[in-house]
């Protein structure tokens, strides 16, 4: 009789005292067979207090004989050239780096990545895509690159995934801008470019026009306070608008808005009761007008609908503000105070703190679109074509003299990695993911600079062993190179009759605002302390 075998996932957060290593033990005490997974090179959440050492230790923990290990070396994904780069990044070959402590504790599995037999690659998988030092032409060579491949091997965009230690860099956020506005359209939810986004500049722009209340509390804020520095988006926000209001095929928009602003002051200037709408309801009111309901027409993938997206999370907002701040209607009591809070304060630190726009949790390359992603996002994932930039970086250290004391006195483990060399570690385990999550081609990009007072070296030291070898993209040899394409995404969404069927059954439109789109309902607001006690419940 076959026994069945368990699987377990075992990472950098697993301790001796969670429920799934519990279960391990136990199942292995009923000699129940059991094959635990996991790989030391791919643990990044020290930050968040996880530690390497749960996989490293975890077959001491046992009787001799009782563990067995079996390394999973073979990769099926890469191009060999590729396998052998990341080997070389890992194994300290080139650059002598060691794994070893002081007393010859080992840091890392030995182990080395391996192709499968017979499998052949090209010329030259690595590539490197620079600007050349004195000059300012890495945008250019990223374009041009990215043009010629197109031409000759892509089927896609989303066939290119590009991978930064952070894509809130304003570096990385200029060459997203560039692409865009050369014609290669870009998905980087996580940039905080949501303001800059046209369509929701243009709702800006509406908001002060129709609320012209805000000049004066603009001048009373800036003779109390100093000028805010929003103010200047603001001001390009309301002249843009005004631009589309002066075009032919906005005379409808310019009359409401008009009628809007007079209304509005009317209340305020006569003491009239308050009117029937709030920012939500004006919200809606403005998605009539073609120059904003032309991105409501969905387009065949998630960046065409990437207007639409970051209007629903514009009437979130509206919403979430109304309801912390007890808004129902505009009311000349407090329209002043209302205005003044939605502009020198909500937007304002919104703007400041940064906010993502939509980003589909099944689709991490969505067609049409090259992809801008941080490396901890691509763990886990593997793309045709992939570009590692932020190759300035260098290893940071990660600890305080907090840690060096409970290190000493309290932790109720012996230290495990030296404090001095965790973000040396770190530093090759993040980067090694970025690499081998190429398939086809790897390339490594960056402004080449020397060092100033003004900028570091790029590429740092910890890469010029493996970056300066590589050959320029435009003399490589890609003879025989064959771009995969894109795994369609297999998962299927949740639906329940209820809130999805019905609604849909009712009316597609809604179902599509409410429900996909995910547009706030005006009157969400008041609803939500209802919903908290039902689920409560």
């Amino acid at each position: 009789m076959r026994q069945k075998l368990r699987y377990f996932l075992i990472d950098e957060y697993q301790d001796t005292n969670t429920v799934q290593e519990k279960l391990i033990f136990r199942l292995l005490n009923e000699n129940q067979n059991i094959c635990v997974v996991g790989d030391d090179d791919q643990g990044l959440y020290r930050f968040r207090g996880a530690t390497i050492r749960n996989i490293l230790e975890f077959p001491d923990r046992f009787n001799k004989g009782q563990c067995v290990v079996f390394s999973l070396d073979v990769n099926f994904r890469s191009d060999p050239g590729i396998i052998d780069f990341y080997n070389k990044w890992m194994d300290g070959s080139v650059d002598n780096f060691s794994w070893a402590g002081e007393n010859g504790e080992k840091f890392r599995f030995d182990k080395s990545i391996v192709p499968p037999d017979g499998k052949k690659g090209i010329v030259n998988p690595v590539i490197k895509i620079s600007g050349s030092i004195g000059a300012n032409n890495w945008h250019e060579e990223v374009f041009e690159f990215l043009t010629s491949f197109r031409d000759e091997y892509l089927q896609d965009w989303n066939q290119v995934t590009f991978l930064f230690r952070s894509v809130k860099n304003d570096k990385v956020k200029a060459l997203a801008q560039f692409l865009e506005e050369h014609g290669i359209p870009v998905y980087a939810p996580r940039s905080d470019l949501f303001f800059e986004r046209e369509e929701i500049g243009q709702l800006v722009g509406a908001f002060l026009f129709i609320l012209p209340i805000y000049n004066q509390i603009r001048k009373d804020w800036a003779s109390r306070f100093g000028k805010l520095e929003i103010w200047d988006y603001y001001d390009q926000c309301l002249k843009d608008f005004s631009q589309q209001l002066r075009k032919k095929e906005n005379a409808e928009l310019r009359i409401w808005c008009v009628h809007r602003a007079n209304e509005i002051n009317g209340m305020l200037i006569s003491n009239r009761p308050p009117l029937d709408y709030g920012f939500s309801g004006l919200f809606y009111q403005l998605l009539q007008f073609p120059l904003f309901s032309h991105w409501l027409e969905a387009g065949k993938s998630n960046l065409d609908e990437r207007p639409a997206r970051n209007m629903a999370i514009f009437s979130q907002l509206i919403v979430k503000f109304e309801y912390l701040h007890h808004i129902q209607v505009f009311h000349p009591e407090y329209l002043s105070r209302n205005v003044g809070n939605l502009f020198n304060h909500f937007l304002r630190y919104l703007m400041d703190g940064g906010i993502s726009e939509f980003e589909d949790a099944n689709e991490a390359t969505p067609s049409g679109a090259i992809s801008f992603m941080t490396i901890h996002q691509s763990k886990g994932l593997e793309f045709p074509i992939t570009v590692v930039g932020s190759l300035d970086a260098v290893p940071r250290k990660q600890y305080t003299e907090l840690d060096e004391l409970l290190e000493k006195k309290y932790y109720s483990k012996e230290p495990f990695e030296p404090l001095k060399r965790i973000k040396e570690f770190d530093f090759k385990r993040l980067f090694y993911i970025a690499f081998s999550r190429a398939k086809n081609i790897l390339a490594l990009s960056c402004q080449e600079a020397a060092p100033s007072r003004a900028q570091r070296r790029c590429p740092s030291k910890y890469f010029t062993q493996f970056y300066n070898p590589l050959p320029f993209w435009r003399k490589a040899d890609f003879s025989g190179l064959k771009v995969d394409n894109v795994k369609p995404n297999a998962a299927k969404g949740r639906y329940s009759y209820t809130s999805h069927i019905l609604v849909y059954e009712g009316c597609p439109r809604q179902y599509q605002f409410f429900k996909y789109w995910e547009f706030t309902p005006v009157r969400e607001g008041p609803m939500l302390f209802g919903q908290l006690v039902h689920q409560t419940i």
